[in-house]
């Protein structure tokens, strides 16, 4: 016999209290009291006792614990659990009205107790992300996926216990909506797969910095969630990339290059080819007083002598036998030039070449590698280069391509009238 039956009896017999209502609203009264009072407890003295043994651990997972709130969540508990197992003794001559509010009841716990899950499970996904073993691989999309089946559980729960029907009988109507349920969850479906898959194949990870032209993203992945992983681009703008999106669709991960240690320079200039020619006397004395090529030009000028001297090559004409050109020499330069580059790397692959001529010249491209990757150094390095390179193909006789501009026309305009 628990306090509220005793209260029952005292007010009927002791009080001779016999008008069954007021009996009840007094018992109601007296059970919401103490529902209040258990809540009370359970927030203001146990939760704090537990907030306090927290603080105190040196464990950091029930920190986690308590952050999440599943400490709280539990506590909700307490004054559900009074009334569902009290109110039939407030008026125990409706078992409808006991019945509907222990409906309430039942299906207001369930739903405590799906949040409790999932709160909890919010906490080990924080509690893998700050173990830097896990750094950069996420498990949110597939805390998301059990999340989402707790709380569509809890819900089939609830819904049996309000109609009263069998949880087994529920799951067999919901196999009629199959197709509907996949339609509402298609995203989610997508997104637990691709994410799987994702994360499998070590595709992606927080961290990474990723371009994925369709989306327009091009930046450092923040967040890898169920249906979309968020994107943090350079000018600090957010793209949502559905998850699916990028096992259905191209994109870029830079961590290869990251964890290379180098970062590529590909980068061309067009030369006038109007401005190539053969290495003369004239071109020979002035190329070989330049110090990173001088040993390269006699080497060169000895080896094309002796082969043309063996092949008997009349060197009258030009076009016969072997010859030196300026574009050739300024290539030469520029292996040279980039070779005593201290900030690149030479281990890795390291051409200086031509491209297909066209209407704009002919490309000499530099294909390297710099040890910086710093995005700021990395684009100090590459123009620093690019200038040298601008300044110095003069003394080579070479002209850069350039399409004529307004200024052009107006110089040229101006010769004519003179």
């Amino acid at each position: 016999m628990n306090v509220f039956e005793t209260l029952h009896n005292y007010l009927h017999h002791t009080l001779s209290l016999n008008h069954k209502f007021m009996t009840s609203a007094i018992i109601i009264i007296a059970i919401a009291i103490v529902a209040w009072l258990g809540n009370w407890i359970a927030k203001r003295i146990i939760l704090v006792f537990v907030k306090k043994y927290v603080d105190k651990s040196k464990n950091r997972y029930d920190d986690i614990l308590y952050e999440k709130k599943v400490f709280n969540r539990l506590s909700q508990l307490v004054p559900a659990l009074i009334i569902y197992f009290t109110i039939s003794i407030a008026v125990p001559y409706n078992p409808k009205f006991i019945q509907v509010i222990k409906d309430i009841t039942a299906v207001y716990m369930v739903m405590v107790v799906s949040l409790t899950i999932t709160a909890f499970f919010n906490a080990i996904n924080d509690i893998y992300d700050k173990n830097p073993k896990h750094k950069g691989r996420s498990i949110k999309s597939y805390i998301q996926a059990v999340n989402i089946i707790v709380i569509s559980i809890g819900i089939i729960i609830a819904l049996s216990i309000i109609l009263h029907k069998d949880v087994t009988t529920l799951l067999a109507g919901l196999g009629a909506m199959t197709a509907v349920i996949l339609l509402i969850f298609k995203d989610s479906i997508l997104g637990l797969v691709a994410g799987t898959q994702l994360t499998a194949n070590d595709m992606i990870r927080v961290g990474d910095w990723i371009v994925v032209p369709k989306y327009d993203a091009d930046g450092e992945v923040e967040e890898i969630t169920l249906n979309i992983v968020k994107v943090r681009n350079w000018d600090k703008t957010v793209t949502s990339v559905p998850t699916y999106a990028l096992m259905t669709n191209s994109f870029i991960n830079w961590r290869g290059m990251e964890e290379s240690g180098v970062r590529r320079i590909k980068r061309h200039i067009n030369i006038d080819m109007k401005s190539v020619k053969f290495v003369d006397d004239r071109l020979f004395e002035k190329f070989s007083s330049i110090e990173l090529i001088k040993d390269y030009m006699s080497e060169k000028k000895q080896e094309i002598e002796t082969y043309n001297k063996t092949h008997n090559i009349d060197t009258s004409n030009p076009v016969n036998g072997r010859r030196m050109t300026n574009i050739g020499t300024f290539r030469k330069y520029l292996e040279a030039y980039l070779k005593h580059n201290e900030n690149i790397h030479t281990g890795v692959t390291f051409l200086v070449r031509h491209l297909q001529p066209s209407e704009k010249g002919i490309p000499i491209e530099i294909y390297v590698f710099s040890k910086i990757q710093e995005w700021a150094k990395y684009e100090e390095i590459q123009a620093d280069i690019f200038d040298h390179i601008l300044a110095v193909i003069p003394e080579f006789e070479l002209r850069v391509f350039q399409e004529p501009a307004g200024h052009d026309f107006v110089e040229a305009f101006n010769s004519i009238r003179s």
